[in-house]
This record gives C-alpha cells, structure tokens and sequence, in this order.
C-alpha cells in the first residue's frame, strides 16, 4: 500500500525515515558515515532546512526536520540522490 502525500510548507516539521531495501545497511563503514552526515548538513544548508535532530544506524537513518521554501520533496532527492550513487540500496 502507497504512503499518502506528504502535506509540506516552508516550515513544516517533518519526521523522516530512510532505510535500507530488505533491510539491508545504508552505510558500511565509517567513512559511509561521515558522508552521509556531511551529506546532509550540505544540503540542509543549501536548501534552509533546518535539522533538529537525526540518528544514523547501520541499516536506516531518522531526520526531524522543518522544511525549508525548496520543500520536504527536493531536500530529501537531493540528499539521497547523490549519496546513493554509491549505494543503491536505500529507499525512503
């Protein structure tokens, strides 16, 4: 069964969770870490969205965040995007 929409405005806080396809890990190591976690203040910055707070596990990752005016929707392509060029196996 497909997730509804999310409703999303500039300011809107937002639980996300991204986790691996069948379980599997999103990250591999601690160099995986470190860029996924840079990855995401890059683009929290670029994109004014503001992170409060997130916990990355071997497997999935969780994100509170406000969106900011480019929306929840092109935070998270950006995000996810770029780091998964390296690991197709992530899904949110």
């Amino acid at each position: 069964m497909t997730r509804q929409a999310r409703l999303d405005a500039p300011g809107t806080l937002h639980h996300v969770m991204v986790r691996g396809i069948e379980r599997r890990r999103i990250v591999d190591d601690e160099q995986d870490r470190k860029e996924f976690v840079t990855r995401l203040g890059t683009v929290a910055k670029e994109t004014a969205t503001s992170i409060y707070a997130w916990a990355l596990l071997s497997n999935h990752a969780h994100i509170l965040l406000s969106s900011g005016v480019e929306g929840l929707s092109k935070f998270m392509r950006r995000l996810l995007t770029g780091y998964l060029r390296g690991h197709p196996k992530l899904t949110y």
